[in-house]
């Protein structure tokens, strides 16, 4: 038998009234980790235990999956709103003018007009150098905030920035392409905030 199976032993002589020589044996159990251990006894730490739980147990038991699956699912669902709110607030920052600014599109039409028919006049030439600067001021105030002019003559037609009103003949211009424009039309930023009206160059 194995010295640390065996329990530890104390010998004791006996009393006077006892037989002379004669000893008792007295036993004592000295429980020590070999012993634990030779009778499947085991001490293991609270994490020890969760470790060797989420090892052996757990990749097998059905409601800790679903519960897996719920979390990952709700961390998932989670994510795609936290995006979605920042694209739109993204959107939202950039396109809070476009109110305004289309409100102030009839503005420059009218500076427009002024131009169109101040020029056939001699004796509006300085009244429309004033209306030329003051639409070149207001129109770069605008371009700070993002807006561009769409459409000019000889550029090609394009049915998402252009709106055709009718056809003409410029035999200096390509067939399909912008012959004249009657109103300006303006982009926001990459987006079309009015299309432009013009006429389309057709040959037949």
């Amino acid at each position: 038998m194995p010295e640390n199976d065996k329990e530890n032993e104390y010998r004791v002589p006996l009393t006077e009234e006892q037989d002379q020589g004669d000893t008792v044996t007295l036993s004592c159990t000295a429980k020590t980790s070999e012993d634990q251990e030779s009778r499947g006894d085991v001490s293991i730490s609270e994490e020890e235990l969760k470790s060797l739980c989420e090892q052996h147990v757990c990749p097998k038991c059905e409601v800790k999956q679903e519960a897996d699956d719920i979390r990952l699912r709700t961390m998932a669902e989670a994510e795609n709103i936290k995006r979605r709110l920042t694209r739109e607030m993204e959107e939202f920052r950039k396109f809070a003018s476009e109110a305004v600014l289309a409100d102030l599109l009839p503005v420059l039409d009218n500076l427009d007009l002024a131009l169109a028919h101040g020029k056939s006049m001699e004796a509006c030439k300085d009244f429309v150098t004033g209306v030329e600067m003051t639409r070149k001021i207001f129109l770069d105030t605008l371009k700070h905030h993002g807006l561009e002019a769409a459409g000019a003559p000889g550029d090609a037609f394009d049915p998402n920035f252009h709106e055709a009103i009718g056809a003409a003949q410029n035999p200096d211009l390509p067939e399909d392409t912008v012959a004249q424009v009657l109103q300006n039309g303006y982009i926001l930023k990459g987006r079309l905030l009015r299309p432009a009206k013009v006429m389309v160059n057709k040959f037949s």
